[in-house]
């Protein structure tokens, strides 16, 4: 029996294949199997053996040359049991990591959304995806699909898990703030958005690690089967309506009358838009600062969002300035204060029947001496 070799076809290291590139490569493996004459997870197994031989008979000659050993961890095949953790090397996706990938999915991960590059992903915490790998499940899973990687210790663990970013199917992510302008640029920072309360605005970071603190937004979005079944499901529609002068006589009543409830319900919708503005400027003169029906109506909310709370007063932005002209105040009084004497300005505790406030005041000390210059005789 010939020795299997690796499946052909593989993208250039560090480019990102396409659906159909990781098709033809999942085919070339079973096809490259069935000529071997096992299963697929044998096969892989097989093909990590002679990997690991490669490697040793490379460490060998380099060895007898003077030379040191390398240390370039193999994409193709899963991490080692035990050692130190791999370094992480983005290549194209292979078998195990897409299993892997299907694990994590399928297991409550506590995802959130977020926005990457204008478009919402599911985002996940690292500590989360590495208990679900420790766990009970996983065990049964590997059962199932031999070509798991087994976790020893918490180097294989880590291992593990950086079978995802190194075959380009998660990618860790960090927080950032949408209003903020590119460093570097001279051009104008974008126009302030209103923040959606738990939606982060997330951008890829270079360094990819695996701490548990750390978050990673999901590439692969796994099986297309329903979008298929749905993209169906719409053709079967669009083409029952265009048949639509075919239909029995009681059905296009039917739809008929149902048209014209949905179009009474649009109306209403417009008139109660126009009937909250109207309100808003009845109130904006009358009980300042106006008081808005459904304020969330226009929002980037879910639908049952958009009506909840029914009603709010108008947000105003002189408050939030009058504060912050305040706090610059007394920054700036405690900066003169501090600069004047060498000392920080000292705090005044207020009281009340509540609680116990702190303030810090700009009073001078009743032995102050403000500074003078004194001139000096010159010596004869």
């Amino acid at each position: 029996m010939s020795a299997p070799q690796p499946p052909p076809g593989m993208p250039a290291p560090g480019q990102m294949p396409t659906r159909e590139q990781i098709i033809a490569m999942q085919q070339q493996l079973a096809r490259d199997a069935e000529k071997a004459g096992m299963t697929v997870p044998q096969f892989i197994e097989q093909l990590k053996k002679q990997a690991q031989e490669q490697q040793a008979r490379m460490q060998a000659m380099q060895q007898q040359q003077g030379g040191q050993p390398p240390h370039q961890h193999q994409h193709g095949g899963p991490p080692q049991g035990g050692g130190q953790p791999q370094p992480i090397v983005p290549g194209p996706p292979n078998p195990v990591a897409i299993a892997l990938a299907k694990f994590l999915r399928s297991q409550d991960l506590k995802p959130r959304t977020c926005i990457l590059n204008g478009d919402r992903k599911d985002m996940f915490k690292v500590k989360r995806a590495l208990r679900a790998l420790q766990s009970p499940a996983y065990e049964k899973a590997r059962k199932k699909n031999p070509a798991l990687p087994e976790i020893t210790d918490r180097a294989s663990l880590e291992n593990t898990f950086k079978l995802l970013p190194m075959s380009m199917l998660a990618l860790r992510v960090a927080k950032i703030d949408p209003n903020e302008g590119h460093e570097g640029h001279n051009h104008a920072p974008p126009k302030k958005t209103k923040r959606i309360k738990g939606l982060w605005t997330v951008r890829i970071e270079p360094q990819q690690e695996a701490k548990e603190e750390m978050y990673y937004v999901w590439l692969w979005e796994g099986s297309q089967i329903k979008t298929k079944v749905y993209a169906a499901l719409a053709l079967l529609v669009i083409f029952a309506v265009v048949l639509y002068p075919l239909w029995p006589l009681k059905m296009r009543q039917g739809v008929y009358y149902l048209s014209w409830g949905f179009l009474i319900l649009l109306g209403l919708f417009f008139l109660m838009a126009i009937f909250r503005v109207i309100l808003f400027c009845v109130t904006y003169f009358v009980t300042p600062p106006g008081l808005w029906l459904f304020p969330n109506l226009w929002e980037d909310v879910s639908f049952l969002d958009s009506f909840k709370p029914v009603w709010a007063w108008h947000e105003t932005e002189k408050k939030k300035k009058k504060k912050a002209t305040t706090a610059k105040s007394s920054a700036s009084a405690q900066a003169t204060f501090s600069a004047t004497t060498g000392q920080p300005a000292p705090a005044s505790a207020t009281t009340t029947a509540t609680d116990t406030q702190v303030a810090t005041g700009t009073v001078k000390p009743r032995n102050y001496i403000a500074p003078r210059v004194e001139e000096l005789a010159d010596d004869e």
